[in-house]
């Protein structure tokens, strides 16, 4: 890497135009051995997920709250992953994994938005679980078109505004060299840590961006369960206690998966990171979950495995 592509003249300042990214490995074997694993990975993740909103849209009896927001988390996790392990899947045949000052910000807005998205998304359907256990004879009443189109549109919105509040401070910060970023992608807490100016307003930005939407939302999704767990308590059958139990089986595994993982690289102090640490988080919210989503909702939903039989039986006819 020559300086004159890693640098550019502001002025008085010498500023960063490009970085580089180590990547998952340095080790050229194993990048080749990652390559196809990962390559795999990726294409589980869009059939998938592509797959669960075609027959969530296709099927009638999934016209309902619940799956419309599984549709929306499944196009999330589609955007999450795109912007991610394509361009990681292309690093690993790579000799010089360069990417430029602009991209790198693009990539870590998009990231942060779906990644904040995710988060109100996550309580969005924590609290329609709440509706239909704790209210079912009013669930139709709350739970009307007109407010998950809201709820929709409020998860989008406040997933943009606060992706934007924090990502356009903290890439003003003076970036002067060095340019290497030790991760597989462009993330906040490892940029930071390669600004020449100091970063402390940004880090605050960030941890009180992460506070009040991310861990925000984690409050409101396990105050809707506790809502929940006092709801099922109360209902006297056995059978239906199950039932109600399990409706939320899914949900519940998908948010330790996403929040254990996210909140634990986002909330802490960046010199406590471990960049070892942080790269295997990563890959696990970052990558894996997006691909066990649909995994796990369509494993254990008994309604999505009567309506992919539905789909393959017209599909049959028709053929």
């Amino acid at each position: 890497m020559t300086p004159s592509l890693s640098m550019e003249r502001d002025g008085n300042h010498t500023s960063v135009a490009m970085f580089i990214l180590l990547g998952l490995s340095e080790n050229k074997e194993l990048q080749l051995i990652l390559f196809p694993v990962f390559l795999g990975i990726y294409l589980v993740t869009m059939i998938c997920n592509l797959g669960l909103i075609i027959l969530i849209r296709m099927d009638s009896h999934l016209q309902t709250p619940m799956y419309f927001f599984l549709s929306f988390l499944s196009f999330m996790d589609i955007c999450y992953s795109s912007s991610i392990t394509p361009r990681m899947l292309s690093d690993f045949l790579k000799e010089e994994k360069t990417i430029s000052f602009i991209a790198c910000v693009t990539q870590y807005f998009v990231l942060a938005w779906i990644g904040m998205s995710d988060c109100c998304i996550l309580a969005a359907m924590a609290y329609d679980r709440y509706v239909a256990i704790g209210s079912p004879l009013q669930y139709s009443a709350i739970m009307t078109p007109s407010l998950c189109l809201k709820m929709i549109a409020g998860v989008y919105g406040t997933g943009f505004f606060s992706s934007l509040v924090h990502t356009v401070p903290c890439f003003h910060l003076h970036y002067c060299g060095p340019n290497i970023i030790h991760h597989f992608f462009c993330d906040m807490p490892q940029i930071i840590s390669l600004a020449c100016s100091d970063p402390l307003i940004c880090q605050l930005i960030l941890f009180v961006t992460v506070v009040f939407v991310g861990f925000g939302s984690f409050v409101l999704t396990f105050l809707s369960y506790g809502f929940i767990a006092a709801s099922i308590l109360k209902i006297s059958s056995f059978k239906g206690c199950t039932k109600a139990f399990q409706t939320c089986v899914s949900h519940l595994a998908t948010v330790t998966l996403f929040y254990g993982t996210a909140l634990s690289v986002y909330m802490r102090h960046s010199s406590s990171h471990s960049t070892k640490q942080d790269k295997v988080r990563s890959v696990v919210y970052a990558i894996f979950i997006p691909m066990l989503n649909p995994l796990i909702y369509s494993l254990r939903n008994t309604e999505i495995k009567e309506a992919l039989k539905r789909v393959m039986k017209k599909a049959t006819h028709l053929s």
